[in-house]
């Protein structure tokens, strides 16, 4: 399949809200564009958890173009799409590799968001380009994430470096990259805990995991990615906003894009955030990770409604 075919089959069920609720703005095929209006069609774009913010700004633009006119439905659906490219857009941000290896590569999200399985789907991506690569089980304080990522690294040819339970996570992550370096690895990814963005003690335990991961190898980690269940919607924008002030995430992974109706909250993140969304989840296997592409995301949201 191709990614656009990817992306619209993940977000069928985003594109069948939408469907619903435009066709249900217009009842004829066309409709007077006054507040009434507006006030549907803003509450429609919330719904699909795009925001306040961005529902507003569309909203300001289609009364500007619109306002006392009659719109056809393919127009609004043309501004739309329209506008949520330019939201969306962000420069080719594929991973920061470094300069002479090991890349580091950095891993948090809260409890069930799907890290585990992003981390597997990341591994999986770069053994399949011949690189080398070294998981460190930095969550100590869940048995089985520990023992999830190791039934991985064997599926995939990863090696692993794990923790007695409860031990101290920044030296789990400590030994992953000694391990990388001592072997001659590639990449190495570093799991840590999940944990809830608004438990301080905890966020304080993730600053000194990137801490330690600069101590030993210099300018890292190269990158900090943040997953965020695609499900959560608006939630995950607080999310991102208090890990990010810890732990400079540098790209977001959306998991359960393919589970959700609220396609609305990556457009949300990029505007709110500025952080690109690098990867989105499209399923379980470790190949349902695609690249992330705005254009073709927008194309697919919108597809069925044209």
């Amino acid at each position: 399949m191709s990614i656009f075919s990817r992306f619209k089959s993940a977000l069928s069920k985003a594109v069948k809200v939408l469907n619903t609720d435009i066709r249900d703005l217009f009842k004829t095929s066309g409709r007077i564009v006054d507040e009434e209006f507006l006030d549907e069609l803003f509450a429609m774009l919330v719904k699909t958890d795009a925001g306040v913010a961005v529902a507003g700004e569309v909203v300001d633009e289609i009364r500007k173009q619109f306002r006392g006119r009659v719109a056809k439905q393919e127009d609004v659906v043309g501004l739309f799409k329209t506008k949520f490219k330019q939201l969306m857009f962000q420069s080719a941000a594929p991973i920061n590799l470094a300069a002479d290896k090991p890349t580091v590569i950095m891993i948090c999200g809260v409890n069930g968001s799907g890290k585990t399985t992003t981390i597997a789907k990341l591994a999986k991506l770069f053994i399949s380009q011949k690189k080398r690569v070294v998981l460190g089980a930095a969550d100590t304080f869940r048995a089985a994430a520990a023992e999830q990522l190791a039934v991985w690294a064997e599926r995939l040819g990863a090696e692993i470096v794990m923790g007695k339970p409860e031990s101290d996570p920044a030296s789990v992550a400590h030994n992953a990259i000694s391990k990388t370096i001592e072997t001659g690895a590639d990449v190495c990814i570093v799991d840590t805990a999940g944990r809830l963005h608004t438990q301080k003690n905890l966020m304080m335990e993730l600053e000194k995991i990137h801490r330690i991961l600069g101590k030993r190898v210099p300018d890292s980690p190269h990158e900090v990615f943040l997953i965020i269940d695609a499900t959560t919607g608006q939630n995950g924008i607080n999310q991102a906003n208090i890990f990010t002030e810890y732990v400079k995430c540098t790209g977001i992974i959306l998991s359960k894009l393919d589970g959700t109706a609220k396609g609305g909250v990556t457009i949300a993140i990029k505007k709110q955030l500025n952080i690109p969304v690098k990867f989105v989840g499209l399923g379980e296997s470790a190949d349902d990770l695609e690249v992330f592409d705005s254009e073709k995301f927008v194309d697919a949201m919108f597809d069925e409604t044209v």
